[in-house]
């Protein structure tokens, strides 16, 4: 039993995300960070600790610490199921950045074996933590809006050549899967967890910037309709010139719009509801900073948080596995449009099989 001790965690994957987590863990009196992992060596990180156990194996470091409740996995994308099933058959709980995996099989290994050694998977959707999206969601659970008759979300960001770089995981289709995947699928949370599954999906794709930089697609403009009733539409693109422009979701209910806007979906735009005045809300943490580029607001403390929360108190988990299963299969149904089939080879590049120069484009 945990009782009044501190949970202990270790951290697997030392990039700018993982050295977030390890902050945050450090940070909080009741969290202990026994031990971290990467295959880069302290001194090549840059770490701002060196008072604990490295590794340069996570098995290892499992092996060598059973002690550890929680593992974090900070990873390429495409080794967090490889990661999460060794550390959940060691009886771990695991804590998994975004997005949960690259395919909707490996989420399920994740989600059985979970259930097999009964060891949480707590998702790392930062974005359900921001507060116009806990606004929206009490807006809609509440049905403010009425029926819901159309969602838009816009995803439109800059990532070019200074953050895919030659010999980094961010492009290779193997390690990072594609745009939706890595940079847009805590939006595509956001709108799962706001109005639920969707069906009829229909998309085009393009590349029209990267085709020397990734594997896959930098844009796409994907339609579809939500089983709970209405449609939906979700614009997105890498390509945009020189920085962030916004993410963005608009909402056209039966009694109301609303529109929560800014780079990283961080305020209230627009809001015209019956009977209904918007409150205050809370401002909104800052974006990550990568230097020349920006992601997401900092939310990863509540992140750490909650995984004591659940852990200690038995309170719920802010983004489940199953919830991470589900934002998984929807990008693989988006991109079974993609013709990933194609792609499976991860040297194939995607301007191999686009046609008509530079915007060369799938349907």
């Amino acid at each position: 039993m945990i009782g009044e001790r501190k949970i202990r965690f270790a951290v697997v994957g030392l990039g700018h995300i993982g050295k977030r987590h390890a902050e945050m863990i450090r940070h909080n009196p009741e969290a202990d960070l026994v031990a971290c992992c990467d295959i880069l060596k302290p001194e090549q990180l840059g770490l701002f600790f060196h008072d604990m156990p490295f590794y340069g194996d996570y098995r290892i470091m499992i092996r060598n610490h059973p002690e550890i409740d929680v593992v974090n996995i900070c990873v390429p994308n495409g080794l967090h199921s490889e990661i999460a099933l060794y550390a959940l058959s060691n009886n771990m709980h695991v804590v998994c950045e975004k997005p949960m995996a690259l395919s909707r099989s490996d989420a399920e290994k994740m989600v059985f074996r979970s259930l097999e050694v009964s060891r949480h998977i707590f998702v790392v959707m930062q974005n359900r933590y921001s507060p116009p999206s806990v606004w929206l969601k009490s807006v809609v659970e509440r049905e403010l809006l009425g029926k819901i008759f159309m969602v838009q979300l816009n995803c439109y960001w800059n990532r070019d050549e200074r953050y895919y770089k030659p010999g980094n995981w961010h492009g290779d289709m193997k390690l990072d899967g594609g745009t939706l995947f890595t940079q847009f699928s805590h939006f595509i949370d956001i709108m799962y967890w706001l109005f639920g599954d969707i069906t009829d999906i229909q998309g085009h794709f393009n590349d029209f910037n990267h085709q020397d930089l990734t594997d896959f697609e930098d844009s796409g403009v994907i339609s579809f309709r939500f089983i709970n009733g209405g449609m939906g539409s979700l614009n997105y693109s890498t390509a945009v010139y020189r920085k962030n422009l916004e993410s963005s979701i608009t909402i056209i209910g039966e009694k109301g719009t609303v529109k929560v806007a800014g780079q990283y979906m961080n305020k209230v735009e627009y809001c015209d509801i019956e009977n209904y005045v918007l409150p205050v809300l809370p401002a909104a943490n800052p974006p990550l900073n990568y230097g020349p580029y920006t992601g997401s607001a900092q939310n990863h403390s509540c992140v750490i948080a909650n995984v004591i929360d659940k852990l200690k108190h038995n309170s719920a988990i802010a983004t489940n596995a199953l919830e991470g299963l589900k934002i998984v299969d929807i990008i693989e149904r988006i991109y079974q449009l993609r013709n990933l089939n194609l792609l499976k080879n991860h040297k194939v590049q995607v301007k191999d099989l686009f046609m008509n120069g530079n915007n060369r484009q799938i349907s």
